[in-house]
């Protein structure tokens, strides 16, 4: 876990550069996403992207392998992910998503929420720094997450739906 660093939207968008560069025809929207875009929020030092294009079928995995991303299979059906690393550590994390489901991804929903309630970020940013080097670290944030994202998808008029997708 790390303290915020001004320097994670910079390498969000120079990533988001590159890609939308190497994948002008297949990227429709492209954002960072995750606790790295939320300004003052602790993170895992990783930059997470979220992808939308009109089909999975049309993304261009070789391509994806040039820039560094490699593929990561987590049973997850409704995306794609893929991972990028630099001596061994995670760097980057690319979720390819349809553009259908591009409006109501929670990933999104909680990242601006997080950004416009800065009381329910520093209750994710205590939970995260106590839970830190866990076992299970992922599955220990579920319940707050839920939580945080309903109220964001509420204020949308969205119905709830599980944090967490089906093969997670």
């Amino acid at each position: 876990m790390a303290d915020y660093d001004p320097a994670w939207p910079v390498m969000a968008e120079a990533a988001m550069t590159e890609l939308r560069t190497a994948l002008p025809d297949t990227i429709l929207e492209l954002e960072h996403i995750g606790s790295t875009a939320v300004p003052g929020l602790a993170a895992k030092p990783v930059i997470d992207l979220m992808a939308a294009v009109v089909s999975l079928d049309t993304v261009e995995g070789a391509t994806l392998g040039r820039l560094g991303y490699r593929r990561h299979f987590n049973g997850m059906e409704d995306r794609l992910l893929y991972v990028r690393e630099r001596d061994e550590r995670r760097t980057h994390i690319l979720h390819v998503v349809t553009s259908a489901s591009w409006p109501t991804r929670n990933q999104r929903i909680l990242r601006d929420y997080l950004r416009e309630h800065p009381a329910d970020a520093d209750r994710y940013a205590q939970l995260k720094r106590e839970i830190a080097g866990l076992p299970g670290y992922s599955g220990r944030k579920t319940a707050l997450i839920q939580e945080l994202t309903d109220g964001a998808r509420a204020e949308r008029g969205l119905p709830s739906v599980p944090v967490w997708e089906k093969g997670r």
